[in-house]
């Protein structure tokens, strides 16, 4: 029966018909699914099914990708409520655009598989100054900064990436925090990262969820001192 319910999600998410979408839900409940059995067998699989079919077509087939990353936002939220035991966070991740970067909507599709993935997630928005990125950190006690571009010359510029490594530096905290990249100038150049001084990168939504886990295993805690 789980099955078929998948089916029919993955077929309404690529249609991007969210009536269908909640009503698909709304059956999976009456049936006697669980919201955890829903939420990780049904909304967080369609997600990565989103992006492995999407592929290298991603810009063709953005409006679908950025459907299931939103639903799956907003699904979730509407089920964790209902668990029987409310899930832990796997940590708070600050995320947005750096100075001189307004195209928001690979923030905003990151931030939605984010969720889905259990992060906490505070989105500063767009055209973002290192100092905000270092100090939301700081006040959120995130170990994890999350940078979008779009644009190579926002990805490289002197006051993205590269200033707020130097302010981790400066204050001693990049053993707390840890950068990860993602846009389109690194999916263009896979060694761009590195240039950019960052920890990591991940091409796609739900690959930074998977990356940012596996980088939170290397990372001190907040409550480490």
């Amino acid at each position: 029966m789980l099955k078929k319910l998948i089916t029919k999600y993955n077929e309404a998410i690529f249609d991007t018909d969210k009536k269908t979408v909640f009503q698909i839900i709304d059956d999976a409940l009456a049936q006697g699914f669980s919201p955890e059995e829903i939420v990780f067998e049904l909304i967080v699989p369609a997600v990565d099914n989103m992006m492995k079919s999407v592929g290298e077509k991603m810009e063709v087939n953005l409006a679908q990708h950025f459907f299931a990353s939103q639903i799956a936002s907003e699904l979730t939220e509407k089920l964790v409520a209902k668990f029987i035991s409310i899930p832990e966070k796997k940590g708070n991740v600050i995320i947005g655009t750096p100075i001189g970067d307004f195209h928001g909507l690979g923030k905003r599709i990151v931030t939605g598989c984010l969720y889905a993935h259990m992060f906490n997630v505070i989105d500063l928005g767009l055209n973002v100054s290192a100092e905000e990125f270092v100090n939301q950190a700081i006040l959120h006690k995130s170990n994890i900064i999350a940078i979008s571009s779009m644009m190579y010359h926002t990805a490289t510029g002197e006051n993205g990436c590269l200033k707020v490594r130097k302010l981790l530096k400066e204050a001693k905290l990049e053993h707390k925090i840890k950068i990860i990249v993602g846009g389109a100038p690194y999916r263009f150049d896979k060694k761009l990262y590195e240039i950019v001084q960052a920890d990591t990168w991940a091409e796609n939504g739900n690959l930074a969820g998977i990356v940012i886990t596996e980088l939170l295993k290397t990372t001190q805690s907040w409550q480490q001192e």
